[in-house]
Order: C-alpha cells, then structure tokens, then sequence
C-alpha cells in the first residue's frame, strides 16, 4: 500500500540570530509529487517576493514581528499529470557547482562509453560515484576552495548526500546525460511525519524515462548496489526547489546562494545563516 501524499509541511525556525535580521524563503516548485498550493507564516510578514534570476523558482522575503520563531506552512495539492520536475531542472548552468573540472569529464565520458553507453552508461556514473564517498558530514567538503567539481580518482571522501549529488550532477553532464539536482523534503517511514532538515536527490532523463536515484539512502540503508528508486528507504517526499547556483536582485546588490531549499535567515551585514533548531513536520 502507498504512503498517504503530503498535503502540508510546517517548519519551525529558532529565533532570528540578530536584531533586523530577515528570512527568505523557498515558494516551492510543480512536480508529480505534488506542487506548493499555498505558503503562509507566522511570526512574521511577506514583504516581497523575488524571483531567482535565471531559473524562475521564486522566493519570500520576510520581515519578523519581534524576536520569536518563525513558523512556515507549505500546502501541498496532488499533480499526477504533472512533468515529474520542472523543464528548467534539466538546463544545466556553468557555476562552481556544476561545472566538471576537465579530468572528471574525461573520466566520467571513458566510464560511460566502457558500459555501452545509454541506461548503462547512467548506471555505471552511480556506482562510480557510489564508490567514492562513505556518508557523513564533513566540516570540509570535497569540493571547497574549488572552482570546479574536482575528480576524485581514488580513494573515498567522506560526504553528505548534497556532496555526493554534486558529483554525481557534474559527472552525468560530462558525459552528455540530462540530470536533474532535487532538493526538499523526505520523512522517513521510522519517523512517519518528522524530520530535522532537507535532502537532495539526482534525477536522469533518457530515451523519454525520467528516473530519480538517491545514493545517499541506500550508502545509509546499506542497500547495494544503487538502483533507481525514490524512496529505497521508505518514506515520504516532496520536492521544494531544484538546481545549484541560486541568484537574487536583493536592493542595490546581487546575493549569490548554493541553493535556496529551506528558509535562511540574511543578517544586517550582508551575511546569510541556516536557522538553527528546525522541527519539521508533514501535515
């Protein structure tokens, strides 16, 4: 028997890390797992709604009432007829986050060739990148300090599944692939309707099938070897934003952002913060 369909998730935040400090917030995107009917919080007020600069996915500035939590609701209406992501997932865009350093696209085009190309060609780059990383949450990611997604030609790197999906996002452009970097929500079956953060998960299309692969959950499930599935855990998701390389038109400046997939506090001096303590729940 299928999960029930999310029809809402409520975050809570802590309070806000400094006095003028506002939040901005992801409106969430249309998918086939359900797409953002409506958006509301409490403890605060919407004062402007930003559009991110090349992929149209928008955003809630949002001004507190006082010093308390922030509380958001995002209300979920079922889309089974819709695209399985948006068209503009699939664009990829040339930033530090995306880009394959030169040896990785060698690597990841001899990978793919080597195993026939096509669907094998796919499932050759995830076990590939499966190989290289154990999970976890490294102070220093793989990637830190690089302009590019760096090769890793040996070895294993520690990495979170936003790690992991980075490589693997480069490593599948390089190769000529159409892939797709998802972020939202998943709440694994053991939990039923909480979780503490977000997750992010790869999606390829090839020869018209669109096929989601979460790397991360089956490292953590100890379920080898990777294979497409959403959920190979069980639980629940829905998807709140897509794509890395984030930029708003935010006053007289630009705010750059690795991606906009739960609420950030932006500090009077420019800086941007994670909220700290969240609870997350699926209504």
């Amino acid at each position: 028997m299928s999960p029930a369909p999310i029809r809402a998730v409520r975050a809570v935040t802590a309070a806000p890390p400094a006095p003028g400090a506002m939040a901005l917030a992801p409106l969430g995107i249309a998918s086939s797992l359900g797409s953002v009917a409506g958006f509301g919080v409490e403890g605060g007020r919407i004062i402007e709604t930003l559009g991110e600069l090349e992929t149209g996915q928008q955003a809630a500035l949002i001004a507190t009432d006082g010093d308390g939590p922030l509380v958001f609701t995002w209300r979920y209406a079922p889309t089974p007829d819709a695209p399985r992501y948006p068209e503009a997932a699939w664009t990829p865009r040339r930033n530090r986050w995306t880009t394959a350093a030169e040896d990785l696209v060698a690597a990841s085009r001899a990978i793919a060739k080597a195993a026939g190309g096509g669907d094998a060609g796919i499932a050759a780059l995830v076990a590939e990148t499966r190989a290289r990383f154990a999970y976890d949450h490294p102070e220093t990611r793989f990637n830190d300090g690089c302009e590019v997604v760096p090769f890793l030609g040996c070895g294993v790197a520690a990495g979170s599944c936003v790690d992991i999906n980075t490589y693997l996002v480069a490593s599948l452009r390089a190769a000529g692939y159409e892939a797709a970097y998802l972020y939202g929500w998943f709440f694994p079956a053991e939990k039923v309707d909480r979780c503490v953060d977000g997750h992010c998960w790869v999606a390829t299309r090839h020869d018209g099938r669109t096929l989601d692969w979460d790397v991360a959950h089956h490292i953590k499930a100890g379920l080898d070897p990777v294979g497409p599935a959403l959920n190979p855990r069980g639980g629940r998701r829905v998807a709140v934003s897509h794509s890395m390389g984030w930029r708003f038109a935010l006053g007289d400046r630009e705010l750059t952002l690795k991606l906009l997939g739960e609420p950030a506090w932006l500090l009077p001096d420019g800086a941007v913060a994670t909220p700290d303590q969240q609870e997350i729940r699926a209504l």
